[in-house]
């Protein structure tokens, strides 16, 4: 086999080189001249700018693919804490809503106490109410280290609500007058009419009506809708002219021998959160 001349290499090199150089001057000639790229040029130009592209293209969709997942993670973040934001309000404005609810409270119960000033009184909150007693029975923060006796009327409000049935050293047990029990809620009341006062006996809680039922009723003053009801302090269970409600209606018992009055009682017995319990008449002893 016959070896090849590295002279021979060296002359190649040199006429490739010629070539191209050659290549170049004529190209660049006649774009000065033309103002325009030979076949040549071309070709080489749009094979640069295809390798380019290619190469390119991988690099520009993972940065593009980057950037978005960079733009998820901090949407998503923003989104997270925008969401604790509005949590947040959520828990405010039913905080503030609760607080508003409880400042009412406490100035209905400040006027409710300004028209007991001839009372010894003391001001409790509710602990704890049953649900299968709801409407029977509430435990306040009240007992006997506070004076607190059986018996006792309680007011929330701006009305009468029931009275103490048991008392221990630190709390009390108050039986609403919405109780079902019979033999709890027989306040003596006075009605006040324009022809004078008429007595009876605080009987019942009519839950259909939602209203207190009056029976026993004595005297001919003629009651009617809007009357005011007040304890009558008659045997000695109670004070007199604690507030109790309104006539709503006045109609014959069944046997249409008796009047019943219907009374819209001014506190509502559902939502009780402050009472005030009255012990007894300022000055009177134990």
């Amino acid at each position: 086999m016959k070896k090849f001349n590295p002279s021979k290499k060296l002359i190649i090199t040199l006429i490739v080189a010629i070539i191209v150089v050659a290549v170049v001057s004529l190209t660049a000639m006649q774009r000065g001249k033309n103002k325009q790229n030979n076949l040549v040029q071309s070709v080489i130009n749009d094979t640069t700018g295809f390798f380019d592209r290619a190469l390119t293209a991988p690099v520009s969709w993972i940065e593009n693919g980057v950037s978005a997942v960079s733009d998820l993670f901090v949407t998503y973040d923003e989104n997270k804490s925008l969401k604790a934001r509005i949590d947040a309000y959520d828990n405010i404005a039913v905080q503030n809503k609760n607080q508003e609810k409880e400042i009412t409270e406490l100035k209905q119960q400040l006027e409710l106490d300004a028209t007991l000033t001839s009372f010894e009184t003391i001001n409790g909150n509710v602990i704890s109410r049953s649900p299968d007693s709801w409407q029977d029975i509430l435990i306040i923060d009240k007992g006997s280290m506070d004076g607190l006796e059986t018996n006792m009327p309680v007011m929330a409000q701006k009305g009468l609500i029931g009275r103490v049935i048991e008392v221990n050293t630190a709390s009390a047990k108050v039986e609403l007058l919405t109780s079902e029990n019979q033999n709890s809620n027989h306040f003596p009341v006075k009605v006040s009419s324009e022809g004078g006062e008429s007595f009876g006996l605080l009987s019942m809680y009519d839950s259909a009506e939602q209203s207190l039922v009056v029976t026993q009723l004595t005297g001919s003053a003629e009651i009617k809708a809007g009357d005011l009801v007040q304890t009558s302090g008659l045997g000695g269970n109670s004070p007199a002219n604690l507030v109790i409600g309104t006539v709503a209606k006045v109609k014959n018992n069944s046997f249409g021998l008796d009047r019943q009055i219907y009374i819209t009682p001014y506190a509502q017995m559902y939502d009780i959160n402050v009472v005030t319990v009255v012990k007894r008449l300022v000055g009177d002893g134990q």
